[in-house]
């Protein structure tokens, strides 16, 4: 395949602008993005981007999860396309970035080759993928889950949100249920564009993460059940104290994440206690553990170690304990031919890049299954991610989409 010339670039000044646009939609309270699936700000951005594909030349395919597929076509009408995005869903305190640049970025790739009038023997599709954050709707990933056959979609359509409001009644209410079969079509390849989400590259000073490999994921539900009881006339020795159990075994998560480091991690981020009044002992908590880590064996082995301890820590209190399996993923290795064009778009644009494991789920990591697939990451600022302070550069952005549009095309091939 030939690689596109070297001076070839997408507009980073438009890129910026499309970003700051989409950003006007789910405004957060602090500078950043409120945009949660199936909401009708999620509902509005789906919108527009859609009309800006169309403006693009596209055709809009939309497929029975509401994933969003922007088709432009290619020369060779039995090639396979290339697909590339991500998602446009944010956390309920998210940023500006996480997920969109790499479907804008996409976008900006069909606008450079329309800009150029670059014809390409693969089409290219520009993908926004349905509920990949998960906060709405556990787990992550959801769509590309069905899409990749992880999930069944009736599974799906029948995940509930915190007020009860089922994902499939929630779709078809925003109106981006499409007819397409989940999964019916078939890739040449994907690629994914995504803010690291950590502090490696800023901290080494490089341009761009060449993903290699995506960490492993588990999360597992716990729910200890003691008793609620007064907090000031029930003596110490009496007391069934669920949320003291939960902070010993959250301890004791930190001692095994530390105990495989550095590249595995541990932590609960989801925690609710009940009653969760001032004046009563917890009778109940719920929380999740995330693990994660690049190696199958060791998240098998912390969360077979997070089940002894904790079983240990309420016999010994006297409490009940449950625990469910609600989310997780298995590490995955990316594609060496798509990494590869991933590291010689870098190398050949001139900027400055690292290989790097991504600490954090993303839809690439379930499409890897169906199709080759490869990542491109550039940095943000301290590595702060799912938070409305989330921020990158202009240059950041574009030295991305120039390395993700270099990779797309040269795997699409341009046709002289």
């Amino acid at each position: 395949m030939a690689a596109p010339a070297q001076n070839l670039r997408i507009n980073g000044d438009r890129l910026w602008d499309s970003l700051m646009e989409m950003a006007k939609i789910g405004p957060g309270v602090a500078g950043g993005n409120n945009r949660q699936t199936l909401t009708d700000e999620d509902a509005e951005g789906r919108a527009l981007f859609q009309k800006w594909c169309e403006d693009a030349g596209c055709t809009m395919g939309l497929d029975q999860m509401g994933n969003m597929f922007a088709h432009r076509v290619g020369t060779d009408p039995n090639a396979l396309p290339v697909y590339v995005g991500s998602h446009l869903d944010t956390q309920p305190t998210g940023g500006k970035y996480d997920g969109v640049l790499g479907v804008l970025g996409g976008l900006e790739i069909i606008r450079t080759l329309n800009d150029l009038g670059i014809k390409t023997k693969h089409p290219i599709v520009a993908t926004n993928w349905t509920n990949e954050e998960g906060t709405r709707y556990a787990p992550a990933m959801l769509s590309s889950g069905v899409f990749a056959g992880m999930h069944t979609q009736d599974w799906a359509y029948d995940r509930e949100d915190a007020e009860g409001k089922t994902f499939g009644d929630e779709l078809k209410r925003i109106g981006w249920r499409g007819d397409e079969e989940v999964g019916a079509r078939k890739m040449h390849a994907f690629f994914e564009l995504h803010i690291e989400q950590g502090p490696i590259l800023e901290a080494e000073g490089k341009d761009i993460g060449v993903v290699t490999h995506g960490q492993g994921l588990s999360w597992t539900q716990v729910t200890v059940t003691g008793k609620d009881a007064h907090t000031g006339s029930t003596p110490m020795p009496m007391r069934k104290n669920a949320g003291l159990a939960m902070a010993r075994i959250l301890e004791k998560v930190d001692e095994i994440a530390w105990s495989h480091a550095p590249h595995a991690v541990g932590a609960a981020g989801h925690i609710d206690v009940y009653p969760n009044s001032r004046n009563v002992i917890p009778g109940k908590a719920v929380f999740t553990v995330d693990f994660r880590s690049p190696e199958l064996a060791v998240i098998k082995d912390m969360e077979n170690r997070l089940r002894v301890a904790a079983e240990d820590i309420v016999e010994e209190m006297g409490l009940q304990i449950e625990f469910e399996k609600v989310g997780g993923f298995d590490p995955v290795k990316f594609d060496e031919g798509c990494v590869a064009a991933v590291r010689d778009a870098a190398e050949r644009l001139g900027y400055s890049h690292t290989d790097i494991i991504s600490g954090a789920g993303h839809d690439a990591c379930w499409i890897n299954r169906v199709a080759p697939t490869a990542m491109v990451m550039c940095p943000c600022v301290d590595g702060l991610s799912h938070n409305e302070a989330e921020e990158i550069s202009k240059d950041w952005a574009a030295a991305g989409t120039d390395v993700l549009f270099h990779a797309v095309v040269e795997t699409a091939e341009i046709v002289e």
